[in-house]
């Protein structure tokens, strides 16, 4: 067998895995959720009559700095809250991703630019003392057991990563299949063809 059928033959094996192209997409928006879920809920909780944005408003006054912070606490919460939705029912998922995208870049210059690039801090001297006090003075065992003591960085890590997996479905879309954009876009090519 020549090398170009080789080639050709494994082209066309890959090639075959087309059909199931929708599951990256549909990965990436499930993975998402939850994230933007969580960081709406941590900033209001609007099922929870103990919460309230006023914290994450005086948090974008005070802290960060941002110009009319109670706007801006609000479209950060509005396009958390509301994109974790639209990412579960693959709805309008490029238009979300915009929000979202956005939420990433102020999120990362505001918050997290400060303290470099990684999420979780490398080991250090730090983090080896934290580690010894924790083992003298507190149950180091049961504060271990699902996982290593680490230490916060805070960097733009994760906010980077997030945008660039929204980047990408902005591009590509919610994927086929498992998405209201799906069968919403096939819905409209009928009528369209019918006509």
């Amino acid at each position: 067998m020549s090398i170009c059928k080789l080639s050709a033959g494994l082209q066309n094996m890959l090639n075959s895995t087309r059909a199931l192209d929708f599951l990256a997409p549909l990965t990436v928006r499930l993975y998402l959720a939850p994230v933007f879920w969580m960081a709406a809920n941590n900033k209001w909780n609007p099922f929870d009559s103990e919460s309230s944005l006023s914290g994450t408003i005086q948090w974008f006054e005070h802290s960060l700095g941002l110009p009319f912070p109670e706007l801006m606490a609000y479209l950060a919460w509005g396009a958390e809250y509301f994109g974790a939705i639209f990412l579960i029912l693959g709805l309008a998922v490029r238009w979300i991703s915009i929000p979202l995208m956005t939420t990433m870049i102020v999120a990362a210059v505001t918050v997290h630019w400060g303290n470099g690039w990684l999420a979780i801090a490398e080991p250090s001297a730090q983090l080896d003392m934290a580690r010894s006090i924790l083992q003298e003075h507190g149950n180091y065992d049961w504060l271990t057991q699902n996982g290593g003591f680490v230490i916060l960085n805070n960097g733009i890590e994760f906010a980077t990563t997030y945008f660039i997996m929204l980047l990408t479905l902005f591009f590509i879309g919610a994927g086929n299949y498992v998405s209201a954009d799906y069968w919403i876009a096939k819905k409209m090519a009928h009528c369209s063809n019918s006509k």
